[in-house]
């Protein structure tokens, strides 16, 4: 009777072990599978329109892709609506300009830790020939005179990263009434500049969006130069605590690769019509 008991559970712990061993196989197949599937879905970015419009990305991520293997998908939008992307989980790296909204996505949990890239500087655009009076090196001087003379101004007016560094500027020009002419279109640099030259109006950029800007007519640069007209970019990775299906791997990739030599060397050598758009900055 011991014999037959010993054989039976003999046989009971070879079939157990080989359920398991099936089961474990199954599970390892699962995972490796679940792995191939996310590394082969491309990384989403949510970015500003001005980094998208300017051309960066059509040379940025080429250079990336050959050192990693990775694809990304951009989604170009204003800077509030990206961090807005980034808080519902629906990228995985965010490649913004406003410092203080980035900085309180960070804060607020939705953002790993924020990465110095590059920066530009805004420009005031306007007709050639100046009506306001606005040219020189004071923005704020600019803005009281546009505010004045009631000129007609463009803005972005989409919570962009360039619409809050206007609205910061206005408040600092102490201006509460813009005035009759100022117009606030809800779309994307690209868009805003061509409004601005069919209507002979004033508009503030960034200037890499101007550089690749071709639709002048008749638009030059009247303000740069104030040091408050300074542009930084940065790059986040949305938190997996709050989102764990983001991919956090491929998204500090994409981080180290940007912030590195290579990343940094690649994004100084873009420029259009032999001008820099960009100046690398991330901090070693």
């Amino acid at each position: 009777m011991n014999c037959m008991n010993n054989a039976w559970m003999s046989h009971l712990r070879r079939r157990l072990c080989q359920a398991l061993g099936l089961s474990a196989l199954v599970t390892m197949f699962a995972l490796s599978f679940s792995q191939v599937a996310a590394q082969a879905q491309p990384l989403v970015m949510a970015s500003t329109t001005s980094t998208e419009q300017s051309g960066l990305f059509g040379h940025l991520l080429p250079a990336f892709r050959q050192a990693s293997g990775l694809d990304v998908k951009v989604v170009a939008l204003g800077t509030g609506q990206a961090l807005d992307m980034g808080r519902r989980g629906d990228a995985d790296v965010l490649f913004v300009h406003d410092q203080a909204a980035e900085e309180k996505f960070v804060a607020d949990g939705f953002g790993v830790r924020r990465y110095p890239v590059m920066y530009n500087d805004f420009v005031l655009v306007g007709p050639s020939a100046d009506p306001a009076g606005t040219r020189g090196k004071d923005i704020l001087a600019a803005l009281r005179k546009l505010a004045a003379t009631q000129a007609s101004f463009v803005s972005r007016g989409d919570n962009s990263g360039t619409h809050a560094a206007e609205l910061r500027y206005w408040k600092l020009a102490g201006v509460e009434n813009k005035g009759q002419g100022y117009k606030a279109c809800g779309c994307g640099m690209g868009p805003a500049l061509n409004i601005a030259a069919s209507s002979q109006a004033y508009a503030l950029t960034d200037r890499g969006t101007w550089l690749s800007f071709k639709n002048r007519e008749g638009l030059s640069v009247l303000v740069e130069g104030d040091t408050r007209l300074f542009n930084q970019y940065g790059v986040i990775a949305v938190n997996p605590a709050r989102h764990p299906h983001v991919k956090t791997t491929q998204a500090q990739q994409f981080i180290d690769w940007v912030v590195s030599p290579a990343g940094q060397a690649s994004i100084a050598a873009y420029k259009v019509g032999g001008e820099t758009l960009f100046f690398p900055n991330a901090k070693p």
